[in-house]
């Protein structure tokens, strides 16, 4: 059978993506789902909820309700924890339920928008589709809903897109901070770690976008659609690819999508194979050559923009068995991925270890390291 996961575990679904997302920006998110199911969102997906809490609820949905359609009950439990709570925005989501019952979230939102006077927007999850695919929606209506043509800054102001703690570990957020005043760009919005939504609102006041992940490219196209924001893909990693990175952000031009030379594949080239989020990945492919010497080429096992890959050689592949065939038939010298991919490594071939929150979850959150602007020679010697 195929498509069928008989070793690997499932990527974190897109329901999860919108809660991270959009943790700590002080809005409502609910889940359109049953109760007792707000843990998998909150405990299992969000390493920040141990010590920031957000408003992030679950509607409680019964038999009964999805059977009958009750949406008002729905609308009005919204409508009252608004009343209580005075959120910035409300955000509603759905799950595999709602989804078969064809739940209209739009229809609703503008319903609780009316009543509270609170902006609100529904968006398409279903709990079925990987974290890209929530959190990029989440990230894209955010910015459409708040973000507005402002003054720019007098220096090089600099957006990054598309962080959660999905794909970094905490504190990535003020290494990337850090590296941009080193290169003299000035830091406006981290959307998704470490940003409040007045920062989102001074968005326009930056010179260039960058995305470090699928999952701020929608939001990225639309800011260089609507207000000629260019951007640039990559993740700062290692010390040679990210002087690379910082000149070509401050390079960048506003006519398209700008992914740096080092990220393409080093195909039969390559000896080593990451496994992972295409742009991370990509930029670690980049890191490796640049500072180690390393040729390695991306396996990536989530969705990705055409605008991303039409641009590289790198391998997409969903299916577990597709992976391990792909493995079995190119026989790296030595594979880069989370722990969990060890079982079906081919043997004989080295396995470094490289844990991805939204793929194991909390078993390997500790040992996830934080490779921004530092030396990876160590990690990966």
């Amino acid at each position: 059978m195929k498509n069928v996961s008989r070793i690997l575990p499932m990527y974190t679904a897109d329901t999860s993506g919108v809660c991270s997302a959009l943790y700590e920006l002080g809005g409502m998110t609910v889940i359109h789902d049953a109760s007792g199911c707000n843990s998998t969102y909150t405990t299992h997906d969000e390493p920040r909820w141990y010590d920031k809490r957000s408003m992030m609820f679950i509607s409680a949905l019964t038999e009964m309700d999805a059977i009958m359609g009750n949406d008002e009950k729905l609308i009005l439990d919204c409508v009252s924890a608004a009343e209580d709570l005075h959120p910035a925005f409300i955000a509603l989501c759905g799950s595999p339920m709602p989804m078969m019952t064809g739940v209209d979230f739009e229809a609703i939102a503008s319903e609780i928008r009316e009543r509270t006077g609170i902006p609100t927007f529904g968006l398409h999850t279903n709990g079925t589709l990987p974290y890209i695919s929530g959190a990029s929606q989440a990230f894209a209506a955010i910015v459409r809903e708040y973000v507005r043509r402002v003054p720019k800054r007098e220096g090089f102001g600099v957006n990054v897109l598309g962080m959660t703690p999905l794909d970094f570990p905490l504190g990535a957020e003020v290494s990337v901070k850090k590296w941009l005043e080193a290169n003299n760009m000035e830091p406006v919005c981290n959307l998704g770690m470490g940003s409040t939504l007045e920062d989102v609102k001074q968005m326009t006041s930056a010179r260039a976008n960058l995305v470090v992940s699928e999952t701020g490219v929608e939001a990225a196209e639309y800011l260089r659609r609507y207000f000629d924001m260019p951007y640039v893909f990559g993740v700062p990693a290692g010390r040679g690819f990210a002087g690379k990175l910082a000149g070509l952000l401050r390079s960048a031009s506003k006519e398209a999508a700008v992914l740096p030379e080092e990220c393409l594949a080093y195909g039969e080239a390559a000896d080593t194979v990451v496994i992972g989020e295409g742009v991370y990945g990509a930029s670690l492919c980049a890191a490796l050559h640049e500072d180690l010497g390393i040729n390695a080429r991306l396996l990536c096992p989530l969705p990705a923009e055409d605008i991303f890959y039409s641009h590289t050689n790198n391998t997409c592949l969903y299916a577990e068995e597709d992976i391990e065939a792909f493995l079995q038939s190119t026989r790296p010298a030595a594979v880069i991925a989370d722990p969990l991919y060890k079982f079906i490594i081919p043997a004989g071939t080295r396995h470094i270890p490289l844990p991805h929150l939204a793929f194991s979850g909390r078993s390997f959150q500790r040992s996830i390291p934080n490779l921004i602007n530092t030396e990876i020679k160590e990690y990966f010697k």
